[in-house]
């Protein structure tokens, strides 16, 4: 794959450390930093689109057109690390998941064909737009219920007090989840994220690693009760197909239910957080949707590409290769910063401006591309858009209250610590 003439590698671990003349824009670069990193994107795009970081160990893609090549050609770049701990798990943190029976795998999105193709196939049966649908009126009541709690005070955390709960409460729904596990599962969740993602030091990791199986046991036991009592939610239907004959084991429905209970709604609190606080922060963009509920669809397009849950996603490649005219050798992780290449100049003009008009919106590359591309995004913006209106609706006057705002340190997930809004007089 090509998309400019080959260069030298440029420090990589089969060749060595980068060259001089790229040292400062890879030793600026802070791979766990996300609280403000387009500035860097956007320069690095100009200036060396594909540069090896020393820090992590990987090459870093900030291109749109290299990215969705990378993301497309699967059998040169595989997905196997995307759920690999970014740091090396403690002796410790090993020996507690070992011995806690932790055996859990990726759902589907670090599986390549032939078992990708088996499993989403079943899953995506199962989950998808006929039960979104019949699930929306739940979804409903659910962010109605949400707000009810709130509106009278006139100000709240709306993550904490709203996107962190509903979010979950629909994929709990979904997955037959009772409401009283909601903040174990979320506590799990966070877990995972900063053990895979994050950049914890080896006695950090030990009570993580203890709640990763905890996570594990009770996805398993999911599972387990659909043999023993049916049930109308995702595991009961995969168990059902399994007896029916689907070629699935219990071990990968229980991968399924290990990856939805984790990407089906922490990524969904991130997106509903980031589009409050951007369409308040930009100029007339909330009052613009307040009057024209018809405007929510494409805004929701836009928070994905202008401030998406996720910033990067990780892939290896399995054959020497040539990204953006740069050698990556066989065996070379890569980051691909799907953060910088949704404000890519050259596919979105005026890509670093917030506007819920953009008639491209949805060209970001927020939910993957290709074989890989996120099973769960029709829900994500179901969800999103449906409380979008209900908020709108509902506090007509909302607006941001001053705040520092601080993002968790990590490679992937840009997710704020919280968002202050305040509002005048409730509707309804």
């Amino acid at each position: 794959m090509s998309t400019s003439l080959a260069a030298p590698p440029r420090g990589c671990p089969v060749h060595g450390a980068a060259p001089s003349h790229t040292a400062s824009l890879a030793e600026t670069f802070d791979p766990f930093d996300l609280s403000d990193p387009f500035p860097f994107y956007a320069m690095a795009r100009r200036d060396e689109p594909v540069f090896f970081s020393e820090e992590i160990g990987a090459y870093i893609v900030l291109r749109h057109a290299d990215i969705k090549a990378v993301f497309d050609d699967w059998q040169t770049f595989s997905s196997e690390n995307a759920q690999a701990p970014l740091r090396p798990i403690s002796d410790e943190a090993k020996r507690v998941m070992k011995e806690g029976g932790f055996t859990a795998y990726s759902g589907l999105s670090a599986r390549i064909p032939p078992d990708h193709t088996r499993i989403r196939k079943i899953v995506q049966g199962c989950f998808g737009p006929k039960r979104f649908k019949a699930i929306e009126p739940q979804i409903r009541a659910i962010v109605e219920g949400a707000i009810d709690a709130f509106a009278g005070r006139g100000e709240a955390d709306l993550l904490a007090e709203f996107a962190y709960d509903v979010p979950a409460l629909v994929l709990f729904r979904l997955l037959g989840v009772p409401q009283s596990d909601v903040r174990d599962v979320k506590d799990w969740a966070a877990s995972r994220a900063l053990l895979t993602w994050g950049n914890l030091s080896p006695d950090e990791q030990i009570p993580h690693a203890h709640n990763m199986v905890r996570y594990w046991s009770y996805c398993q036991a999911l599972v387990a009760s659909r043999h023993e009592t049916p049930s109308d939610d995702l595991p009961g239907d995969l168990v059902a197909l399994q007896n029916e004959g689907a070629e699935i084991t219990d071990h990968e429905i229980a991968s399924i239910c290990y990856s939805l209970l984790f990407a089906g709604h922490e990524t969904t609190t991130t997106l509903m957080s980031n589009a409050i606080r951007e369409l308040l922060a930009h100029g007339t963009s909330w009052t613009d949707l307040r009057d024209d509920p018809s405007l929510i669809a494409n805004a929701v397009e836009e928070v994905l590409r202008f401030s998406p849950s996720i910033v990067a996603w990780r892939r290896r490649a399995k054959a020497d290769a040539i990204v953006g005219g740069v050698a990556i050798p066989e065996g070379s992780d890569l980051v691909l910063v799907m953060g910088s290449g949704n404000r890519d100049e050259e596919v979105f003009a005026d890509g670093e401006a917030f506007d819920i008009r953009r008639a491209n919106a949805r060209n970001h590359i927020s939910f993957g591309y290709g074989i890989h591309f996120c099973l769960g995004f029709q829900l994500a913006k179901l969800e999103t858009s449906i409380a979008l209106e209900a908020l709108s609706r509902r506090l007509p006057g909302l607006r941001l209250q001053p705040q520092e705002t601080a993002f968790v340190r990590n490679i992937s997930f840009r997710v704020p610590n919280a968002v202050l809004a305040a509002w005048d007089r409730p509707v309804g």
